[in-house]
């Protein structure tokens, strides 16, 4: 069986939770939901042009062999979301930087489209790597 488990970061550090505890924050933040060490999902507000909400590893239609077992994704559009979301904890940043920060997101999203096995079966470790891209601290300590 493989880890499962919720965190949340607040704009400044991460704390184990379901995302229900983002309610009350009122600046940005995003949530990462582990499911059995194959896919996360990425939940961040403000969404900006995406629709704040990404996955990583597998989409739950892909993971499940369910086309409906969740929305349809468009990887390009959420990592537009997520560089935004990045641009809100650096108001300095270029526009530039946004872009830049959005292609270097978007390989680590999840599509509709079943993959091939990478290197890394755990998707807590692809997670990392996501957030080291993204500029934040891993989520497990």
């Amino acid at each position: 069986m493989g880890f499962f488990g919720g965190f949340l970061y607040d704009g400044q550090s991460w704390t184990e939770t379901d995302r229900s505890a983002a309610r009350a924050l009122t600046g940005p933040w995003l949530h990462v939901d582990i499911h059995d060490s194959d896919f996360a999902a990425l939940t961040y507000r403000p969404a900006g042009p995406g629709t704040g909400i990404a996955f990583v590893g597998y989409t739950p239609g892909v993971y499940f062999g369910m086309p409906d077992a969740g929305p349809p994704t468009d990887a390009p559009r959420e990592a537009a979301g997520l560089a935004a979301w990045w641009a809100g904890l650096h108001p300095s940043a270029p526009d530039a930087d946004r872009d830049t920060m959005a292609g270097t997101l978007l390989p680590y999203l999840a599509t509709d489209e079943p993959q091939d096995a990478d290197d890394s079966p755990f998707v807590e470790d692809k997670v990392d790597d996501f957030l080291t891209a993204l500029g934040l601290p891993p989520f497990r300590g």
